[in-house]
Parts: C-alpha cells; structure tokens; sequence
C-alpha cells in the first residue's frame, strides 16, 4: 500500500511516515495543498491522509478535486477540527473516514487498512495464490500450511505481487507501490528484494521473472520451473 500524508506539521508528518513504514506501507508527505495535488498528479496512490487545515489550496479543495478526479482514492481526513459540524463538512466533502487529534498511531493504521479493504472488496483480503496465503492485515504469510518470516520490504513486494493474481508487475511498479517516492530509478534494490524474498519463501520458487518485462507469482503447473524463476 502507498499513502500520501498531506500535514504541514513536519514532525507530525514524519512521525507518521516513520509509523507507516514499519508497518509495511510506503508513504510520501506533501506540506500544502499545491504540493500534495502535484504528488496526486504524479504518482498513484492507494489512500490519501488529509489534514484540512493546510497552506492553500486547503485540504477541503484537495479532497474536492480527489473526488472530481473520479479516481476513488479513499480519504482519511486526520484534524483538530472535532466538532460534529466539522464532521459533517469532512464527510460533505467526499471523505471516507475522520480522525481526530491527538490520535493513536494503530488506530490510524486500523483504519487505513479498513479503507484499502474496502476500496478493494472485490478482492479477497486473504490472498490465496500458489500455495501462499498472504494476510496483509496480520502481516503474515505461510507457504503450503507453512510460516514465513518476511522483512516489512519483503512483505510490501509480496504483497504487491499477490494482488496481481499471477499478473506481471513491473519493477518500475514495483518500485512505486512499495517504496515511496526517494526511492532511485536506477537502483537495484527492486531484484535485490525480489532475490531474498524467493529465497524466504523457499523451492520450488514461487516468483518468476518475466525478462525485460517484470516479475509475477508462478502458479501451478509452472511453479517450480526454474528457467524463469531465478533472474
């Protein structure tokens, strides 16, 4: 999962990136409007954290133009504002959820899970594909009945791969739903983390590479087949 964090508080910002991360989701921060509605524009990401009270355009303008984009990017409004007016407005404005500060950083992970599940619900939250099971919920994977202790950047790939149902994703993609936005073009940290990640999970491998095009998981009768498998 990739989430813009858009707070003009920088240590507030940071602190949630930092708290997302360790919970396997990739997170870019934008400190006002104008820049948050450049980063939409630019990259593509799965939820949006929207604090209104931002420098212009406010936060009340970005969710107006996320939700006149027709994208259907959920939006987590997280503010000081805690009226029940307030409320109201935020949702008026085409928000999926309302956060209040202060808050609980596992709540706001709660919910941000919620959101995505939702946006998401013609997909099982449980992924079941080639003998894995992935729960990006619990964050656990098992393979054929079996648990498999991943790094969070490990799980975040998997995780990418699983939702793709045996479809290939390119490293470039890769790089962008599971990373975040400092991350180099030109580095290799995509097959790197691809490489150590088969490794994890064991033989027959499970991921195979597409050469020139990307990576996706191996389903049966393929898996095990090690011409593609080990790029």
């Amino acid at each position: 999962m990739r989430v813009l964090i858009v707070e003009d508080e920088p240590f507030m910002a940071e602190a949630i990136r930092d708290g997302l991360r360790l919970e396997a989701i990739a997170a870019d921060i934008a400190g006002d409007g104008g820049t948050a509605l450049q980063l939409l524009g630019v990259n593509t990401y799965d939820l949006v954290v929207l604090d209104r009270d931002i420098p212009p355009p406010s936060g009340d303008e970005v969710a107006r133009r996320v939700v006149a984009s027709g994208s259907g990017m959920p939006i987590l409004m997280l503010t000081a504002a805690d009226r029940l007016d307030d409320k109201a407005t935020g949702f008026g404005l085409g928000a999926d959820d309302y956060l209040t500060k202060p808050f609980d950083l596992r709540e706001l992970v709660m919910r941000l899970r919620a959101l995505d599940r939702r946006r998401a619900h013609n997909r099982p939250p449980v992924r079941e594909i080639a003998g894995l099971r992935v729960d990006p919920f619990r964050r656990e994977v098992y393979r054929d009945g079996r648990h498999v202790a991943l790094t969070r950047k490990q799980f975040a790939v998997l995780e990418v791969l699983a939702a793709a149902e045996g479809g290939v994703v390119s490293a470039e993609e890769l790089l962008e739903r599971a990373w975040d936005e400092n991350a180099d073009p030109f580095t290799n940290a995509v097959r790197i983390t691809v490489s150590a990640l088969r490794k994890r999970l064991g033989e027959p491998w499970v991921i195979a590479t597409v050469p020139g095009v990307g990576y996706r998981i191996d389903t049966p009768p393929r898996a095990g087949h090690e011409g593609e498998g080990r790029g």
